[in-house]
Formats: structure tokens, sequence, C-alpha cells
């Protein structure tokens, strides 16, 4: 921890940038980075916990290796982006902001990614897989188990 914090020094003492550094690192944001960003930047903890909580993209929990987002914007929604997510939560055994007990996968929703056109989407590891059918999740699904 005392390292990413010193990639930041002096310059850095913003933190959101220093969460995504950490998050980077440690694919969450763990309890004692909250105490070490506290101190670094003289912020409480609770402050860091607000926006911990408030933006989606940080997480407290571990995630897994694959990191699922579906889409589930209105015009998602109404292409099927919700089957897509239940259908999901089947094949990986998981709900929606949950991960898979081997760690595999993490799945969770966002309420738009931004492109409409080519929902639903569903993004994996940062790769958009675009009009997404039932018939698609497998294939997708498989491309994380060859990609590892």
């Amino acid at each position: 921890m005392e390292n990413i914090i010193r990639e930041f020094l002096p310059a850095q003492k913003e933190l959101i940038p220093i969460l995504h550094k950490v998050q980077a690192y440690y694919g969450y944001i763990p309890a004692e980075a909250i105490s070490w960003i506290s101190a670094y930047l003289k912020i409480t903890e609770s402050e860091i916990f607000g926006v911990l909580t408030f933006y989606r993209a940080f997480s407290l929990e571990p995630r897994g290796k694959n990191l699922v987002t579906v889409c589930l914007g209105t015009a998602c929604h109404v292409r099927g982006g919700v089957q897509i997510a239940e259908e999901l939560e089947r094949k990986l055994n998981v709900k929606v902001g949950q991960t898979t007990a081997d760690r595999k996968f993490s799945l969770e929703t966002v309420n738009c990614l931004g492109c409409c056109a080519i929902g639903p989407v569903v993004v994996v590891n940062g790769n958009y897989h675009s009009h997404v059918t039932l018939k698609k999740i497998d294939e997708i699904l498989q491309e994380c188990q060859t990609s590892q």
C-alpha cells in the first residue's frame, strides 16, 4: 500500500485517481487501503466510504477474474437486457452483485453504457458484446474460459 501511495507523492492529492490505482492493483479496495488513503489525504474514512459507495466502479469486495456487466438502460432493457442478466445469473449460479465461489466471475448491471444502438450490451473485462441474445451467452462465457 505504501508503494502505491508513494507513486502519488507529492503531485497527486485527489481521491478518485488514488482509488482507481488501488483498485487496479488489488482488484478491489481493501479496508487497510482506506486507512492509508485517509491518513495520506487527511480526510476521514467515512468521506472515502461515501465515494466508494456512490460510484459503482469501486468495489469493497474482491471481484472475480472476469467482470461481466449487463446494461439495463432503457434501450437494452426493452431489447431483453433483464432476461440476459437473469440467464447469466442462472449460468453463473450467482445473483447480480455477487462473485462466483471459484472467483472466476463477478456479475454486475449498470443503468446505461451509452451505446444504445448496439443493445443489449454485455461487457466482459472491458470487451463490449453487442446485440446479445440468450443464445450468445454461452459463447461469451466460453471466451472467458479459453482466454485464461
